[in-house]
């Protein structure tokens, strides 16, 4: 998991303090957003109320912000009830999107990830219910008025759309819990939810276009453009999602023991002539050296090894034809799933001998085809 510390932080965004101890941060990208809300809106507020002049740009950026509140609140509302749960949150982010709430390493079950996810939409409800009620005390035709109704009707569009059911956004939980509780795996169901959310892309880019092409009209392109970037950011969202799980239900299988090379192992002080006998009786071994101690150190080559002269291969140690392993690099032939992968990424180099209880070097275990066991894509030849 990356850091949350405060050179993180500023390089994430502008930090604005914490809710309940989760630190908020302001993704430079927002400012994005909310320029294009203040040019779209800007000059409709001000077509609507001539006497406001420029004034009608600060009254959209007030409604830019009111909007930022209303993800704020969204997110707010994850971070809390997960709090509820004892979740390790690390931090609330607010970006060109939206946002998005960084969860920790938890053990979860359906039920409590799906209240997490349904939080945030239910906090909009809640606002675009408060923004009607106040709505109901204002003047008719006000800037007041105007703002309000469009906080209103934002809220429930954002409440609306994240309970749509497909990863990433929050109704997707809804489809993973029920995966998750029949089938037991919540990989599963996130593969199920993933797939859900490319559904949702689609259908909605087609809402867009092809209603118009039926009544005769072409679609507006603004509106095309932006249901395009909006779906393309769902798609990849849901994809990750799908990626991410595949990786997670492929992990249980990832083990030292079977991804292994055979190797055998020989003290470093050997001669070349008995290494060369030792590589002729194992061809497709690797062999390991092995300090005093018994700790693999380093790995034999084989042409470095053929290329000793022979009147000298009783004297040459079998370490000077080697190349050597990277300080700790072994790992235990029991090491599997997420714990070996931790391991290794703590581990420099990208071969790693393998040992037994005892400590005998049984294989050698490299990096590459770890990575191909995990992402499921076969290594490239010659790593």
């Amino acid at each position: 998991m990356s850091g949350t510390g405060p050179g993180t932080q500023r390089r994430e965004g502008i930090p604005l303090g914490s809710i309940a101890g989760v630190p908020v941060i302001l993704a430079y990208s927002w400012f994005l957003i909310a320029a294009l809300i203040v040019a779209v809106f800007g000059p409709q507020v001000r077509d609507a109320f001539p006497r406001l002049g420029t004034g009608a740009y600060a009254v959209a950026l007030g409604y830019a912000i009111l909007l930022l509140l209303s993800v704020l609140a969204h997110e707010a509302a994850h971070a809390l009830t997960a709090r509820a749960y004892h979740w390790p949150t690390s931090k609330i982010v607010l970006t060109l999107w939206g946002g998005h709430t960084q969860f920790g390493d938890l053990r979860s079950t359906p039920g409590r990830s799906l209240l997490v996810a349904l939080a945030g939409p239910a906090a909009n409800f809640l606002l675009a219910a408060a923004g009607f009620g106040i709505l109901q005390l204002l003047p008719d035709g006000g800037v007041a008025e105007l703002v309000t109704f469009i906080f209103v009707s934002a809220n429930v569009l954002i409440g609306v759309f994240n309970v749509l059911p497909g990863l990433p956004l929050d109704g997707g939980r809804l489809v993973e819990s029920a995966v998750w509780k029949l089938t037991g795996s919540q990989e599963r169901g996130t593969v199920a939810a993933g797939w859900a959310g490319r559904i949702i892309a689609v259908l909605l880019l087609a809402a867009v276009i092809v209603p118009p092409y039926l009544r005769g009209v072409a679609p507006s392109l603004s509106l095309v453009l932006l249901a395009a970037l909006l779906c393309g950011f769902l798609w990849m969202g849901a994809g990750a999602a799908v990626s991410n799980a595949r990786v997670r239900l492929r992990l249980p299988q990832v083990s030292a023991g079977a991804l292994m090379e055979p190797a055998v192992s020989l003290p470093g002080g050997t001669p070349v002539s008995q290494a060369l006998r030792l590589a002729r009786e194992h061809p497709s071994a690797t062999l390991v050296i092995t300090a005093a101690t018994g700790q693999p150190e380093a790995l034999v080559d084989r042409g470095a090894l053929a290329s000793v002269p022979a009147d000298q291969a009783e004297l040459v140690p079998v370490s000077a034809a080697a190349r050597p392993l990277a300080a700790g690099a072994y790992v235990p032939e029991a090491a599997a799933g997420s714990e070996l992968v931790q391991y290794l990424a703590q581990l420099q180099g990208s071969e790693y001998a393998v040992i037994d209880r005892d400590g005998t070097v049984t294989g050698l275990l490299r990096q590459a085809a770890v990575v191909a066991a995990v992402t499921g894509k076969p290594a490239r030849p010659g790593r």
